[in-house]
């Protein structure tokens, strides 16, 4: 079992894949169930603009936007990936089949992630409209790259943050031309959301944590729960019940313009 320098387990391998039955059937295993707590939050924020453009940092496969698009739960997604039916399909029959059920047109959907596997998934099954394969931790975006991100309305994530840092969502949100989106990003508690908030304020926006918590999976071991209540721990919070219980959270950060206000 890997563990990274967070101390959580890694699932890097299931990122790779040519499709996302391997990730849903890795992931199922344990509860995941960020992207379906997150999705009502994301959908008021679509509900509040006109038909926007959605930026998901870290998209993987394109779970969030095939949340949305499909109006479907994680649930369901567990069962249509790990189904008689879809397990006899190659990946070409699999993406029709996928691209078939999208639905909920008026959004657009932008996926960045740093795997081009499962970007590619994404976008040829209809999830996203644009997948943008950059590290921007590590390199300005390209040109093209630019203008693709500096349409983003709203930006969102569900447990990238504190692996993409300040770096990335800085340059997202300064782009010239750009409209400094909004920004909803669920956060892994041994990460800090601090770093970006602070580069965030330095460009006109206000940031409000949302209460309470929000569980992203069950933790595979009690190695990775000690590791990460450690971890939790060294940024001077206290563990909360529910990751003591065996549950791996999240916390919700809005990051508006503050002329949105």
């Amino acid at each position: 079992m890997h563990f990274d320098t967070t101390g959580k387990v890694s699932f890097d391998h299931v990122y790779t894949e040519p499709d996302p039955r391997p990730y849903f059937s890795a992931l199922r295993e344990f509860d995941y169930q960020l992207p379906q707590l997150a999705k009502p939050y994301f959908a008021e924020l679509i509900a509040g603009c006109d038909q926007p453009t959605v930026l998901d940092v870290g998209c993987s496969y394109g779970v969030n936007a095939a949340l949305y698009r499909w109006d479907t739960t994680m649930d369901e997604l567990y069962e249509h990936y790990a189904s008689a039916r879809t397990a006899g399909m190659d990946r070409a029959e699999l993406i029709a089949d996928d691209r078939a059920r999208v639905a909920r047109a008026g959004v657009r959907f932008i996926g960045l992630d740093v795997s081009a596997p499962a970007l590619e998934y994404a976008r040829a099954a209809g999830f996203v409209d644009v997948a943008i394969h950059a590290d921007l931790e590590r390199h300005e975006p390209t040109g093209s790259q630019r203008a693709q991100l500096a349409e983003a309305d709203l930006v969102v994530s569900t447990g990238c943050v504190g692996y993409v840092t300040e770096r990335t969502i800085a340059r997202i949100a300064s782009l010239p031309g750009g409209r400094q989106p909004v920004m909803a990003h669920f956060v892994l508690r041994m990460f800090s959301y601090e770093p970006i908030a602070e580069s965030l304020a330095g460009l006109g926006y206000e940031t409000v944590a949302v209460e309470g918590l929000f569980k992203q999976r069950r933790f595979v071991s009690a190695q990775e729960q000690a590791q990460i209540l450690d971890a939790i721990g060294a940024t001077g919070a206290q563990p909360h019940a529910l990751e003591t219980e065996g549950w791996l959270c999240a916390q919700l950060y809005l990051s508006r313009p503050a002329e949105t206000h």
